[in-house]
């Protein structure tokens, strides 16, 4: 009670919150990990998260940062430990159009930095379906991705500098709008993707891009998936670069989308083995100037390249959107992957990277270790295929927890053949620890406990999550 007490005093009762108020912080996306948090507090600035802190170390408790609650790996559970939540800190603190970055608190939510930037003709380029609940810190401490890291990168890439208060209570200074700065260790990428285990992060400066002035979107049909990366190639040579997107979703994904979310439609009829989703935006006003007759160049350009393709077979058919409603329906069917992936249980999600060129090669691989498992397992893929992003998703026969280590151990060691990840962008947390015991680089394991050791020395950030004991 002297911690509630402690607490209380910091943030008013009204941020603190303890017993069946912190239900809503308590139970994750997935409905895997329900915590059992000895509270919920929301500071309101960087110095309050300190004051959190320091409080937390004299009492000995440990400490999980919780910001949307949208991961899928169990980052934020905790049994006892004081949950932080920076939903109180929410402000857009300036946006500078001159050099194009955001200086943003950690618990702005990604839809409001996107409407503020568009404000100002930019554009934060990190797109993804939880992106009206997911907070700047929790993309941050999960370097997420998305479907436009093919043109943009990921989150670690598209930010300059932090904010972060360490275990003991101090405040660690990075808010750097540089592009360039050889002072050392680059520290701010020690942060991104740790998932609160050395510090929680309060602030960040992030980039901003010209916003598009006009999008070209389709809908294509393929044979398989070995013409989806010739024909990516292509579409970047011929629009000289301007593939935001490239979506993969295979007949297995189109039929689960047609049984849990009717209401989307299909494009095609029949499902073909292969569809693709593939989005262009252009800036120049050559492409983004409507002619005469209402036609947007851009869809022209791409309406071109996809022409030639077609009579190359590397397209057997296409929809391009003419609208804003037909291409956000597209996009709709693409963001519903989480939804129908979870209708179904028991469930072995997994989200896996490969080279570009071996994507294919891991679909066969698994599907034979699959099958010889489990015969009557069933799966559903879905991928940001420019970037070799997999989700690969199984439906074992039962829920038996051997059978699920099973189904895991077979994809890393399709993924480890290929000289993949078996974690591309939502994280470790708990979900993955086991398999970076089995497949991260011992040495790189003791340099990250050597990190761990020096930060956080009584193991009290985000304890037992990413890093195996």
């Amino acid at each position: 009670m002297s911690l509630i007490l402690d607490l209380t005093q910091l943030l008013g009762e009204a941020n603190v919150f303890t017993g069946a108020d912190t239900a809503r912080f308590a139970k994750d996306w997935t409905g895997r990990y329900t915590s059992d948090p000895v509270a919920v507090v929301r500071p309101s600035s960087t110095a309050e998260v300190a004051e959190c802190l320091r409080i937390a170390a004299r009492h000995g408790v440990p400490v999980v940062p919780v910001s949307g609650n949208t991961g899928l790996t169990g980052a934020t559970f905790t049994q006892g430990g004081l949950m932080i939540s920076l939903e109180r800190m929410n402000k857009i603190v300036a946006i500078n159009p001159a050099a194009r970055t955001a200086q943003v608190q950690a618990g702005v939510v990604l839809s409001s930095l996107h409407d503020a930037a568009e404000r100002h003709g930019l554009y934060f380029p990190l797109w993804f379906g939880a992106r009206g609940s997911a907070m700047i810190g929790g993309v941050l401490s999960t370097n997420a991705g998305g479907s436009n890291v093919l043109r943009y990168g990921s989150t670690r890439a598209l930010c300059l500098g932090l904010e972060v208060v360490l275990a003991d209570g101090r405040v660690l200074n990075l808010m750097s709008e540089l592009h360039k700065d050889n002072s050392g260790y680059d520290l701010k990428d020690m942060f991104i993707g740790a998932e609160g285990t050395l510090g929680i992060i309060t602030a960040a400066v992030m980039k901003l891009v010209p916003a598009p002035k006009a999008y070209a979107t389709a809908t294509l049909a393929l044979r398989g998936l070995s013409d989806a990366l010739t024909l990516l190639n292509r579409l970047q040579e011929a629009t000289g670069g301007l593939v935001e997107a490239f979506e993969f979703m295979p007949a297995t994904y189109a039929r689960r989308l047609a049984q849990v979310r009717p209401d989307l439609g299909l494009p095609f009829d029949p499902i073909p083995e292969v569809t693709i989703l593939v989005e262009l935006g252009a800036t120049a006003p050559n492409l983004t100037t409507p002619a005469d007759d209402g036609t947007l160049p851009l869809n022209d350009l791409l309406e071109s390249a996809l022409a030639d393709l077609m009579e190359q077979g590397l397209v057997t058919d296409a929809i391009l959107a003419q609208t804003h409603q037909q291409r956000r329906a597209m996009w709709e069917r693409r963001e519903a992957a989480a939804e129908i992936t979870f209708a179904v249980r028991p469930f072995v999600d997994t989200d896996i990277a490969v080279p570009l060129d071996k994507a294919e090669t891991f679909i066969t691989r698994i599907h034979d270790r699959l099958a010889k498992l489990d015969p009557t397992a069933s799966t559903v893929i879905v991928a940001h295929l420019g970037d070799g992003n997999l989700h690969f998703t199984a439906f074992p026969s039962s829920d038996s927890h051997d059978l699920y280590d099973q189904v895991v151990e077979a994809v890393e060691d399709v993924v480890a053949e290929l000289n993949g990840s078996f974690s591309a962008e939502h994280g470790v947390g708990l979900s993955k620890k086991a398999s970076m015991a089995r497949r991260k680089d011992p040495v790189a394991l003791d340099v990250m406990r050597a990190i761990k050791q020096a930060l956080d020395p009584d193991n009290r950030m985000n304890p037992g999550k990413v890093i195996p004991s």
